[in-house]
């Protein structure tokens, strides 16, 4: 368990579906947050950063390398902490084993990953992860091209400019993270050590975390009378945690320990900040009978799409379209502002049309 890590707390199976029960985080992308706010303060760009870095370093010092970190895969709770997420292209490491599958987001890919070359899981990560400090501080990739191969071979040649209002220890670390070659690119135990990142660096995430089983066996007997007290039996929630068994008293023990692991963390000036906007975007929205009634909508043939929506908001789609080689083209469809689920519907009249589904 790690506080900058999204928490799965149940997995339940029927016989026509799956439910994956997680962590709820109130804010949604950092990506969308750097569309709206464009560069950040190296403050508060720094606030970010460390917490993605902790994370990352969790991963890795429990043998899981994500490979696909990126803005969109980072979200925000509501006091401005982050979350890391989707770790559909994570995989195990092994020492003394190399990783071959190229995978990831092209953007955000290292170069020993879109070259087919066998890599290191943790290198890679630190790209990303550099990638991402590069968006916090420019508001724009260092990397960037409509055309793939042209985008491949900015990246395998590390050509992107870094911009005169960095500051002299932001221009030290990013390309120290930025680095083609695998074998001179910085470790998270120097990011740790570098200025930049140490400067009003939080308590709580100075010493780096315990790994997953020394944490699993630290089980808080305040927690376990809580649970207690709504109805599990003390001996079965014990013998649970011990033995890593998912069941219901474990996930009512974990909803609890995080709840007041939340609450707990170090207020930063930031997250009061970010609290006070946030709550000023979610007081302002509809009552619930009004957006329930937003959610119908329907589409007419492609090109003519109508919706029973009857409010004025904007819906904005960005429309990227990458031409991979001669007479291929991959088309990137973002949601930049609007309901989520016309957005799903969107795709779907998009992939009728094509004849994917």
């Amino acid at each position: 368990m790690h506080p900058h890590i999204i928490r799965q707390y149940e997995v339940i199976e029927t016989p026509n579906d799956i439910y994956v029960v997680m962590e709820y985080v109130k804010s949604g992308e950092l990506f969308d947050y750097i569309v709206e706010k464009g560069k950040l303060q190296e403050d508060e760009a720094r606030h970010l950063f460390q917490q993605i870095i902790s994370g990352v370093e969790y991963c890795h010092r429990n043998m899981i390398v994500h490979r696909d970190l990126k803005p969109e895969n980072v979200l925000l709770d509501s006091q401005c902490n982050i979350k890391i997420v989707d770790f559909g292209l994570s995989n195990v490491m092994h020492d003394g084993h190399f990783l071959k599958t190229s995978c990831g987001s092209p953007n955000y890919a290292a170069p020993e990953v879109i070259s087919g070359k066998p890599y290191s899981g943790p290198d890679v990560d630190i790209w990303s992860c550099g990638v991402i400090l590069y968006a916090l501080l420019c508001g724009t990739l260092p990397f960037d091209d409509e055309n793939i191969p042209n985008l491949f071979e900015k990246i395998k040649r590390g050509m992107y400019t870094l911009p005169n209002h960095l500051s002299h220890f932001a221009r030290d670390l990013i390309p120290r993270m930025l680095m083609v070659d695998p074998t001179m690119r910085i470790s998270i135990t120097e990011i740790r050590q570098h200025p930049w990142f140490n400067n009003h660096l939080p308590l709580y995430l100075s010493i780096p975390p315990l790994d997953t089983i020394e944490q699993a066996k630290k089980i808080e007997e305040e927690i376990i009378q809580k649970v207690v007290n709504i109805g599990f039996d003390r001996n079965q929630v014990v013998d649970s945690l011990v033995n890593r068994i998912q069941n219901e008293a474990t996930v009512a023990y974990h909803l609890i320990l995080d709840n007041r692991n939340q609450n707990s963390v170090p207020n930063d000036p930031f997250q009061s900040k970010f609290k006070e906007i946030s709550d000023g975007i979610f007081n302002s929205t509809l009552p619930v009978q009004n957006i329930t009634s937003h959610v119908g909508h329907s589409f007419s043939a492609l090109y003519g799409l109508k919706s029973n929506v009857k409010d004025d908001k904007t819906w904005t789609l960005g429309l990227q379209l990458y031409k991979v080689r001669e007479g291929k083209y991959l088309l990137d469809i973002l949601r930049i502002d609007g309901p989520q689920f016309i957005f799903f519907d969107l795709c779907v009249a998009f992939l009728r049309e094509l004849g994917v589904l």
